[in-house]
């Protein structure tokens, strides 16, 4: 059964904003008193939350697919829609967020630190926000935008202020479970650690936490054992407890050459940047098992070597508690001098992200088709305006089609060649298709047009009252032209040409 987590993948959905409301206002001796649409509400926030009381990613691994809520519709009387209901999930400090392509978005390591990992849709604007001067009373409102939806990877590095490693069955869970309160699995058998366990340690005033991290072999920082799994646990932590095996019974194994073996894959374990590298941290060896006498031997036996090489040595046994309390106390001197270097470190300058303006607010791609050139418009707004427009309705469509204009879109698709009737894609992959048609101009005409509608996209042929008397005079000229031939020929009167003469060639 699973009861440690630290790298999840998680599916996260936010709220959808409201569609604005299109609605007029009726008072008594005025039917038509003016637009009164709400807004739509905004769609809520998935947000992160880096809290304590949180040590594993184990109710995301059960439960990965999270979504908020989305925001209501606008009303009438200028009533808008409510807020979606935002979605807040804990998780433990140090999680590291990142993109589904693994690229890292934050890392908590601050308690309480919020990151609005999925932002909610925006809400649509009602006719009420959307009259002016030209546009007294519009027949449309923008539809709400859909919040983001994808995939981001949780990956929890444990924040400690001492780690524990060595080879399995070295001890350190015996070791972590003889100097805290922690109660982790203890056999004989190597890899019984399968997930880091943290112990608080109290060594007269100073509190610390110590992690034991699953033990380390050979080629772990390439992937061998579980070493790669866990390794990142020990990036955070300000010293390293090297413990090591006195009274190891496998052929070709002592202290020396198991520490040579760890000191090897700390080494080639890359850090991030900023972060001071594995071996330049401090560091104690720890010589366990002193309490069976050969290892007792063996212990002072390397303890020479190890401490011309420049360690700190303890001679420890997890059975007896020998030697705990110094080593304890070692550890809490160098974490209680780390705290104060850091607390008179100035404080580092905040550093405060400014959303700053594309250079460009789109761009146009042309890509080749089976039946032509196909001009794709990619950015954010053009493709949110889309999103907010209601295709149903034709106002709705000129007013995105003003909108594009003023942006610049149709001098780009100029310059890029495009031709009435050229197919125009606006967002990526299978978009919203138009076929262009260059003579949609401004929005004057949108003053005499009825609400709803928008005579630049009327393709009706009906024709003008003008028209249909122009032609009624005419089919009525060509009936009496035919009437008076017929009597002519009735009568047997010939009409005399322009010169004179009959048809029988008569004066």
């Amino acid at each position: 059964m699973v009861t440690f987590v630290d790298r999840v993948t998680l599916h996260l959905r936010a709220g959808r904003g409201g569609n604005g409301c299109v609605s007029v206002r009726r008072e008594k001796f005025k039917p038509l008193a003016g637009p009164d649409g709400g807004n739509g509400g905004h769609g809520g926030d998935v947000v992160l939350v880096a809290d304590p009381q949180v040590t594993t990613l184990l109710s995301y691994h059960h439960s990965p697919h999270r979504s908020a809520g989305n925001g209501g519709f606008g009303m009438g009387d200028n009533r808008s829609g409510a807020a979606g209901e935002g979605l807040e999930l804990p998780v433990p400090v140090g999680t590291v967020v990142k993109d589904a392509d693994g690229e890292t978005l934050a890392d908590l390591v601050v308690p309480g630190t919020r990151f609005v990992v999925a932002p909610g849709g925006q809400g649509g604007l009602g006719n009420a926000a959307l009259a002016n001067p030209k546009r007294k009373a519009p027949g449309f409102a923008l539809l709400g935008t859909p919040g983001w939806e994808g995939d981001v990877q949780l990956e929890l590095k444990t924040v400690a202020d001492v780690a524990l490693v060595g080879f399995p069955s070295a001890g350190k869970s015996s070791l972590i479970a003889a100097i805290s309160a922690a109660r982790p699995k203890i056999a004989d058998y190597p890899f019984t650690t399968l997930h880091p366990n943290l112990g608080v340690v109290q060594a007269g005033e100073t509190r610390f936490t110590v992690a034991d991290v699953p033990g380390l072999i050979e080629g772990a920082s390439e992937g061998k054992g579980l070493g790669l799994e866990f390794l990142r646990h020990v990036e955070r932590c300000t010293a390293l407890v090297h413990v090591l095996d006195c009274a190891t019974l496998e052929p070709g194994r002592d202290p020396l050459s198991d520490l040579e073996v760890i000191l090897e894959e700390l080494a080639n374990y890359p850090v991030p940047d900023g972060q001071v590298p594995l071996l330049d941290r401090p560091q104690l060896v720890a010589l366990n098992k002193v309490d069976v006498p050969e290892a007792k031997d063996l212990a002072e036996l390397v303890r020479g070597d190890l401490e011309e090489r420049g360690f700190r040595v303890f001679e420890i046994s997890t059975v007896s508690h020998e030697g705990l309390r110094p080593l304890t106390f070692a550890l809490g001197d160098i974490v209680a001098r780390h705290r104060a270097e850091q607390a008179a470190a100035p404080a580092a300058e905040r550093i405060v992200i400014r959303p700053r303006g594309a250079e460009r607010d789109f761009e146009i791609r042309v890509e080749g088709g089976t039946y032509g050139s196909v001009y794709r418009i990619l950015g954010d707004k053009p493709v949110r305006w889309v999103q907010q427009t209601d295709f149903q309705n034709e106002e709705a469509v000129g007013f995105l089609a003003d909108r594009l204009e003023k942006l610049g879109v149709e001098d780009e698709l100029y310059r890029a060649g495009a031709v009435a009737g050229s197919t125009v894609v606006i967002g990526s992959g299978d978009g919203i298709v138009f076929d262009w048609h260059p003579s949609l101009s401004s929005a004057a005409e949108l003053m005499t047009a009825p609400r709803g509608t928008d005579p630049r996209l009327d393709l009706s042929t009906r024709r003008t009252t003008s028209q249909r008397r122009e032609r009624y005079h005419e089919r009525m000229d060509a009936k009496a032209d035919a009437r008076a031939e017929l009597e002519a020929e009735r009568r047997g009167v010939h009409v005399a040409d322009a010169d004179g003469w009959n048809d029988d060639g008569e004066e």
